[in-house]
């Protein structure tokens, strides 16, 4: 900014642009309320079916976010030009003061070409009025002027070129649409282009070799700056994909000539994480270089890398990063398609991964060392649930969850060569977010929405993926695939209690897969207790849809479909831990005392039952291992003929629950059966050996 613009600068029509900007900004708002608490509020609740539950809904969800952008974006905007206007105004207001100080030594400024100034006398003594003394300076009175008001310039430009650079970074965000990218002034904004610049910097000149200072300076700026878009933005886009991997790769190898990976080890995972939040945060920005910078990475993870130790790929090293961060979805199930598609070409993966030499990748505890790459990309996406439920409904350009779930010959990537397969079980943490749209179910405070055609579709594929898998079913997916059957109790109750009628869910593919869950005692309880909630829900909302409260509803149906779902667990617990057939399924697991412990709160879709629901399934789950520790001995056997004898402490607690749910029902003496000390116990306990014989059917074990 020159001398003459500032000092001749006018703000005030900046200041309307403001002005108007902040009204923008508030109808924006109520925008965003109205289709945040209106528009999308209406749609998660409407029973839409075929193209309207899906293209609308997506469109109305995909609208109300485009809302909340562009009220984000007008806001960050106008905080930056109120900001920016602030600051300009203040250094007129210097520059002005200046000037004052300057006339007072009979010194004043002058622009020059070019956009320079010069300092020169107001008035020359020999010019100056008969009997007008002018004021004195010296040559250092002169300099300092000069210098205050070279300052002030040099404050003004910056404020002015930085306030462009950020708004320009700002919209650049957004391809098409608007940015989340929120900011209150411009100081904090142009702080975080410049850390990113120097971050990345840092690591294209020094690489590995930079100094354990200079290594904990970059954490610390990756850290403090790990959520920030524009930081992202900048330093993914500065360093560029191929440096970032060139840089893991020699920062995991363990001859540093500096020594820095020994050095710094323990501050590996650290910053392993940090790097993968940036990255992470990067692609979701859709300016040109971030769509660049995806497109590069996509065909730079299928190449090979040269390292001190040797040839590694790019594979191996990006999806290392990608453990921690919200990657963009798209960006996810494109890496993915090539991931799965280098696998198939390559037959048997593990012989690439895992030969010499053999790296270690990963820093992030010490399961395993991150040389199966499947493991840190199958991680990504159980933390990008949208992402999960695409890539498992995707049969093109190959089938991802058939890969997966079945097909692909996982390899053991850990230093101890004991213990789970790390891999598989990341697997089945993506396949439960594919189909509830959730990353953790034992997370505090996770809420559950109701669930989309997709996931309900990756819900199916998956339990019959996993089904057919009979006694090869990957341990590692038990717990996982308990929790989605839990996550679609509606659906799965349903088939448990009438196996033999179709259903949206395969009532031969739930007996497997319950079956192969009940092989482990632990897995078997979590799955008994998700399907108490599902069952507890059922008994206590089936009135609520009821036009009229005088409506019969047959209540006696839901304490019958009780029974009938825990004889199919029974069945299928049976099946598992009986080793009378010899299939020897029985696992150790059932050789200890059963345990309770709460799944996280209710899989299923909030309700405002859901409280009771809750205190419901602590009672029965509490009486079901009671019968659990009498009745199962050492080798997890059985007799067929007992199976509901010892079980009535589970099934009576449910009566329960039903009978104070439907008390006046139960007592009309027009409902014959159904008295509470006898009769409800007696109905249940009928429905539960039902169940069990209807479930054995399935299986064709009569």
């Amino acid at each position: 900014m020159d001398f003459e613009t500032l000092r001749q600068g006018n703000f005030s029509q900046l200041g309307q642009a403001i002005t108007a900007w902040n009204g923008v900004v508030e109808k924006l708002a109520t925008l965003e309320k109205d289709a945040r608490d209106d528009l999308k509020a209406k749609a998660d609740k409407a029973d839409w079916a075929g193209v309207n539950a899906t293209v609308s809904r997506e469109f109305i969800t995909k609208a109300a976010g485009e809302f909340s952008d562009a009220h984000t974006q007008a806001k960050t905007i106008h905080d930056i030009l109120n900001d920016t206007r602030d600051e300009l105004v203040d250094y007129k207001e210097q520059l002005d003061q200046a000037l004052e100080r300057g006339r007072k030594k009979n010194l004043t400024v002058a622009q020059t070409g070019g956009g320079g100034f010069t300092v020169t006398m107001l008035i020359h003594p020999d010019r100056a009025a008969k009997g007008h003394e002018v004021p004195d300076h010296s040559p250092q009175d002169a300099e300092h002027l000069r210098d205050d008001v070279q300052r002030i310039l040099n404050r003004a430009t910056e404020s002015d070129t930085t306030a462009a650079t950020v708004l320009r970074a700002i919209v650049d965000q957004a391809e098409v649409g608007f940015s989340g990218a929120s900011y209150s002034d411009r100081d904090t904004a142009i702080d975080a282009l410049r850390k990113a610049e120097e971050a990345a910097k840092l690591i294209k000149e020094k690489g590995d070799e930079m100094s354990p200072e200079e290594f904990q300076k970059l954490n610390g700026l990756l850290s403090s700056f790990k959520n920030d878009p524009l930081f992202q933005e900048k330093f993914a886009t500065q360093l560029g994909p191929k440096a970032t991997l060139e840089f893991w790769a020699d920062l995991s190898s363990p001859d540093s000539p500096n020594d820095l990976t020994r050095t710094q080890l323990n501050q590996l995972g650290e910053f392993q994480k940090n790097l993968g939040h940036v990255l992470g945060g990067a692609t979701q920005s859709d300016s040109p270089a971030m769509r660049q910078w995806e497109n590069d990475m996509l065909k730079l993870s299928g190449e090979r890398y040269n390292t001190r130790q040797g040839d590694i790929w790019g594979f191996q090293i990006m999806s290392n990063l990608m453990r921690t961060g919200d990657y963009d979805d798209q960006f996810l199930n494109k890496y993915g398609n090539e991931l799965v598609a280098k696998e198939k070409e390559m037959r048997l993966p593990d012989h690439f991964w895992n030969q010499q030499p053999k790296p270690k990748l990963n820093f992030i505890g010490d399961e395993e060392f991150g040389r199966d790459p499947m493991t840190g990309f199958l991680t990504a996406l159980a933390n990008s649930p949208d992402a999960s439920t695409d890539f498992f409904n995707s049969k093109e350009p190959q089938d991802n969850a058939q890969w997966v779930l079945k097909d692909r010959p996982y390899f053991d990537d850990s230093p101890l060569h004991d213990g789970p397969n790390e891999a598989k079980d990341a697997a089945g943490k993506a396949m439960f977010a594919a189909v509830s749209g959730v990353s953790d179910p034992e997370a505090p405070g996770t809420k559950y929405e109701e669930h989309t055609p997709e996931q309900r579709e990756a819900m199916k594929r998956s339990l019959g993926i996993l089904a057919s898998t009979g006694n090869d079913f990957p341990p590692e997916m038990r717990d996982s695939m308990a929790y989605a059957m839990g996550n679609h109790g509606d659906w799965v109750h349903e088939a448990m209690r009438s196996p033999l009628v179709p259903r949206e869910l395969d009532a031969g593919q739930l007996m497997e897969v319950s079956k192969q869950i009940s092989r482990n005692r632990d897995d078997y309880e979590t799955l008994t207790q998700v399907m108490h909630q599902a069952i507890v829900t059922d008994i206590l909302t089936r009135n609520e849809h009821l036009d009229s409260p005088t409506e019969i509803a047959h209540p006696e149906d839901t304490l019958d479909s009780a029974g009938r779902t825990i004889g199919f667990l029974e069945e299928a617990r049976y099946q598992a831990t009986n080793t009378d057939k010899g299939e020897a399924l029985a696992d150790a697991s059932w050789k200890k005392m059963g345990r309770y412990h709460v799944v996280g709160g209710l899989l299923g879709p909030w309700h405002p039952l859901g409280d009771a629901v809750q205190r419901g399934v602590d009672v029965i789950t509490t009486k079901m291992l009671e019968d659990e520790q009498n009745r199962i001995n050492d080798s997890a056997t059985a007799d067929h003929t007992k199976t509901y004898a010892n079980r009535c402490l589970e099934l009576q607690s449910l009566a329960d629950i039903w009978y104070r749910e439907n008390k006046d029902w139960a007592e009309d003496p027009a409902h014959e059966g159904f008295s509470k000390n006898q009769g409800i116990y007696a109905q249940i306990e009928g429905s539960a050996n039902d169940g069990n014989k209807k479930a054995e059917g399935v299986k064709g074990i009569q």
